[in-house]
């Protein structure tokens, strides 16, 4: 059968997505792969049709479990058959896997890295046909990528067990020296390498400068998605765990996931976000990578991640299924003097200078007022033109500076007047006057400072620290105590100047509503099929977006199909999942055409 007619009968589309045809063939002719594709360009699709037309079964060697058990459901939900081994299962589970997998049952096996460190899991796969190999996350193989995983490194016995076996590696984001390091680690031989735009087209990005802790401004931003699916990603855990309760005390579902929970409470919350019970997950990057739910609509860093790399990995997980997402970060400068922190505290070695290098071209790519996209594209080699709407700097034109150097020698004196010893929430109580004890207690409110600064906010105060802090006219010390450098010393003696952009003064911004539908009645058939794939999602205990994802409910609000030929042409839907789904969804529309519901 052709590959295209097992795109359509298996996968329901009609057509192949920019690049995956040439990757498969290349699968197909037997040799080796390098795919580097952005998050939802759809590089699964790239090895598992491929396994379906060659005989044999298909090793995918993937980072995490429960990546690994999202592919198997998915790809059961297609009608093909698959499974994983895993540490997670007894012997008897394992056994039955085993039995069929030397019984040819199984197209495509998943296993964890570690597992290649097993004498037995070897002399397993020599006892079956493999067509080939797939190395999923390829980037964990380099310890100059964003998450490198010590057993990566092991996958490089595959060429030499296995040399006539092909390997097709993929990863979402590599550098030119991450790419090398893949192409070597694994002894591919010259190697097909495609990789694919950096741009995505659905996902606007947006990064403001975050006042006090940021959960007004995270409030601000979430008024526009509320009911929609979305990840918080904050610094610590106990931020995950503090953030989570107070969007529960505002109304929204969330739950704090991170690596201190038992597994059994970090298995709920992923299963319940996986399937549409809670909206929100507050995680650290403990949280996320390979996420298989497509219809994640946002992606919120509360701090600044650490680098180009693990920013664009982590956006990438919102709108997977091609509809409109949102990133927001949150960024203080005060993040860049904690990593910078941390990293001071490591040896000499040529990785510390890459670390801190990494650091920096970040801080660029945030103060930087050309298209983010085109920032992204240009750290990974990638060309391309401005998304003229779909990031900040693109959608705002550049704010107008304002002249702040005689705030900045008000917050700058008060430093020195209480002789560098505190932290700048207590210099800004001493700017508005405070009538707090312990600036009573102190004698402070007898200093020609106090009160001399209630034109301002204490928010503004803090982005005119900030700001300071910026240009390094202060350093701030491990107990967040704060005193002037020389350049602080020259503005103080008003021998420089400063300014600001103006919307940085600005103390909430506003976000259009998120809205998919701008017809009510529209929404309302949409929601009504939602309700039918969550009725069918708990009765077979799976993911809603493995029935039916946001797009194909979407298409089919658009094209209420009345039959079988119909449906056959919505996105998504195919021969094997319209056999499974796709007449109670027919006798749903049904029945809402007779109460006339819809047209």
């Amino acid at each position: 059968m052709k590959k295209e007619k097992l795109l359509k009968k298996y996968f329901g589309y009609d057509e192949f997505r920019p690049l995956q045809g040439e990757a498969i063939d290349t699968i197909l002719e037997g040799k080796d792969l390098l795919m580097i594709l952005p998050t939802g360009g759809g590089k699964s699709l790239c090895y598992q049709l491929p396994s379906l037309l060659m005989d044999g079964v298909t090793v995918v060697i993937s980072p995490l479990l429960a990546l690994m058990h999202d592919q198997v459901a998915a790809l059961h939900s297609y009608g093909i058959p698959a499974a994983m081994l895993s540490s997670m299962q007894d012997m008897e589970e394992s056994q039955t896997i085993i039995n069929d997998l030397t019984s040819g049952k199984i197209k495509l096996l998943f296993v964890a890295p570690e597992r290649f460190a097993s004498e037995y899991f070897i002399s397993l796969l020599h006892r079956v046909r493999i067509n080939f190999f797939v190395i999923d996350e390829a980037h964990c193989l380099s310890e100059w990528g964003h998450e490198f995983r010590e057993n990566y490194r092991e996958l490089s016995l595959l060429r030499r067990l296995f040399p006539d076996v092909s390997i097709a590696a993929f990863t979402a984001t590599a550098t030119g020296q991450v790419r090398d390091d893949i192409i070597s680690q694994l002894g591919l031989r010259e190697p097909n390498t495609i990789q694919g735009t950096i741009f995505r087209p659905n996902l606007t990005i947006h990064i403001e400068h975050r006042v006090k802790e940021g959960k007004e401004q995270l409030l601000s931003f979430l008024g526009a998605h509320r009911g929609q699916p979305g990840i918080v990603y904050t610094l610590s855990r106990r931020s995950t765990e503090t953030i989570a309760l107070f969007l529960e005390s505002k109304g929204y579902r969330a739950k704090p996931y991170h690596a201190g929970l038992s597994p059994e409470t970090k298995k709920k919350t992923y299963d319940d976000f996986i399937s549409d019970r809670i909206d929100i997950v507050v995680a650290t990057i403990a949280f996320g990578m390979g996420i298989d739910k497509s219809n994640i609509r946002f992606v919120v860093h509360m701090h600044r991640p650490k680098t180009v790399e693990s920013f664009y990995q982590e956006i990438g997980r919102a709108g997977r299924d091609g509809l409109e997402a949102k990133s927001l970060l949150l960024d203080s400068v005060h993040d860049t003097l904690l990593q910078k922190r941390f990293i001071d505290d490591l040896p000499e070695t040529p990785y510390k200078t890459y670390a801190y290098a990494k650091i920096e071209k970040f801080t660029s790519f945030i103060d930087s007022s050309v298209c983010r996209h085109r920032s992204i594209a240009d750290y990974f080699g990638d060309t391309i033109e401005e998304c003229r709407d779909k990031c900040d700097n693109c959608l705002n034109p550049p704010a107008v500076s304002v002249d702040i150097t005689t705030p900045a020698r008000k917050l700058l004196s008060s430093i020195m007047r209480t002789e560098q010893k505190f932290g700048m929430h207590y210099i800004v109580d001493i700017l508005l006057g405070s009538q707090a004890a312990r600036v009573l207690e102190n004698a402070h409110d007898k200093l020609s400072v106090y009160g001399i600064g209630r034109e301002f906010s204490r928010a503004q105060w803090l982005t005119v620290a900030n700001r300071l802090l910026e240009l390094k006219a202060l350093e701030i010390n491990e107990y967040k105590v704060y005193r002037l450098t020389q350049q602080g010393a020259d503005i103080l003696k008003g021998l420089a100047t400063i300014d600001l952009d103006s919307d940085r003064l600005k103390t909430k911004r506003e976000y259009a509503k998120a809205d998919i539908f701008t017809d009510s009645a529209d929404e309302q058939l949409f929601n009504a099929l939602r309700a039918l794939r969550r009725e069918i999602a708990i009765d077979e205990d799976i993911p809603p977006y493995l029935v039916f994802s946001d797009k194909t409910l979407r298409d089919l609000v658009s094209a209420l199909p009345a039959s079988r030929e119909e449906m056959l042409e919505i996105y998504g839907i195919g021969e094997q999942k319209y056999e499974k789904y796709g007449e109670k969804f027919l006798d749903l529309l049904g029945t809402l055409r007779q109460r006339d519901d819809i047209p």
